[in-house]
C-alpha cells in the first residue's frame, strides 16, 4: 500500500495546456474569495469589496511566491548553462506553471495586495486578515494538492504504507536510492494540518472572538508551527543557514510575528471591533443612506470630490 504519484500532470484541450497544479491554485483562490466574503460581508463589509481583495492580493501575491522561490533556490535557476530567462526553458524564472511558489512569498506580497485594497475599499487590514483566515488555510490546501500533481516537494525515504510513490526518472529522486522508494508525502501532511487548523482556529474564533488581528497572528503562529516541522523533512535543495532550511527559519518569523501581533493589538484595542472600516470610512450603502437623508452634507461631500 502507498500513495501513487498522478500519471498525468496536465489536461490538453486542442492548442491549450491546462496544468492541475494551476487549477488547484485557482480553486484554492475561488473558494478562498467567496468564504472570506462571505465572513466579511457578516461583519458589515460591503459583499463586493472582497474582488478588491482578491485581486490585489493574488496578482502580488504570486509575484511576492514566485520571488521568493527563486530566490531561496538561486543557485538552480542561475547555474552555469541554464537559460533562465527562456520562456520556453523547463523551470525557467517566469514559468510558475512548473512548479515553484513560495506560500511565505505569497504572504508578504497578498500582504502589500491587501494594505492598497485596504486604503482603496476603506476596510481595516486587520479585519480583513481575519476574514481571510479559514480561507487562506483551505487556498494552501489546494496548493499543496497541486504539489502532489507536480511531484514535486516530497519529504525523506519512508517505509510506513502511505508512502509516496517518486518514479526514479525524477530530477528531484536523491541519487543513490533504489527505484520503488517510497517518500513521506510531505504534501499531504500540510494539507492535513491545514483542514485541523481551520477546525482548530474557527473553534477558538466561536469561543473567544478574536479580533483586531488576532485571529490572523493565531493563523500565524498555527501555520508556522507546523510548516516548521513538515519544512524540516523535504529533501528539495534550499539555502541552509544555522543547520536549518531557509523556510524553517521563515516559519519561526511567521510564529514570532504572530506572538507579536496578538500581543501589540490586545494592548493596542480593548474591548469588541466596533466596525470593520477605518475611522472616517463607512458601508456605502449606509454612507448613500445618511447623505441623501441629509442633502446639504450630501452636496458637501460633492464639493471634496
Amino acid at each position: 500500500m502507498s500513495i501513487p504519484s498522478p500519471d498525468a500532470q496536465f489536461l490538453a484541450l486542442g492548442p491549450v495546456t491546462i496544468y492541475y497544479y494551476a487549477l488547484c491554485i485557482l480553486l484554492g483562490i475561488l473558494v478562498a474569495a467567496a468564504w472570506t466574503g462571505n465572513r466579511l460581508t457578516a461583519r458589515g463589509g460591503e459583499k463586493g469589496a472582497v474582488l478588491d481583495f482578491t485581486v490585489w492580493a493574488v496578482v502580488l501575491g504570486i509575484v511576492g511566491a514566485r520571488a521568493y522561490h527563486v530566490v531561496t533556490h538561486w543557485g538552480y535557476y542561475f547555474n552555469s548553462g541554464r537559460q533562465w530567462w527562456n520562456f520556453m526553458e523547463k523551470d525557467a524564472i517566469w514559468n510558475i506553471w512548473d512548479g515553484g511558489i513560495a506560500i511565505f512569498g505569497a504572504l508578504i506580497g497578498g500582504g502589500i495586495g491587501v494594505l492598497i485594497a485596504s486604503r482603496i475599499t476603506g476596510i481595516r487590514f486587520w479585519s480583513f486578515a481575519d476574514a481571510l483566515v479559514p480561507g487562506l488555510l483551505i487556498a494552501q490546501a489546494f496548493g499543496r494538492l497541486g504539489n502532489w500533481f507536480n511531484h514535486e516537494l516530497f519529504g525523506g525515504p519512508t517505509t510506513l504504507p502511505w508512502g509516496l510513490e517518486i518514479a526514479a526518472n525524477n530530477p528531484a529522486f536523491p541519487v543513490g536510492l533504489q527505484a520503488g522508494t517510497l517518500f513521506h508525502p510531505t504534501f499531504l501532511y500540510e494539507i492535513l494540518w491545514n483542514l485541523l487548523g481551520i477546525v482548530v482556529l474557527l473553534w477558538i474564533e466561536r469561543k473567544m472572538r478574536p479580533r483586531w488581528g488576532t485571529f490572523f497572528g493565531m493563523y500565524l503562529i498555527w501555520y508556522g508551527v507546523g510548516r516548521f516541522f513538515i519544512e524540516g523533512m523535504r529533501l528539495d535543495p534550499s539555502f541552509i543557514f544555522l543547520g536549518l532550511r531557509s523556510n524553517q527559519l521563515t516559519a519561526l518569523v511567521a510564529v514570532l510575528i504572530g506572538i507579536a501581533v496578538i500581543i501589540v493589538q490586545r494592548r493596542r484595542h480593548v474591548g469588541l471591533e466596533p466596525s470593520v472600516y477605518l475611522p472616517g470610512r463607512t458601508h456605502p450603502a449606509d454612507a448613500h443612506e445618511r447623505l441623501t437623508a441629509n442633502p446639504d452634507e450630501y452636496y458637501h461631500v460633492l464639493e471634496k470630490k
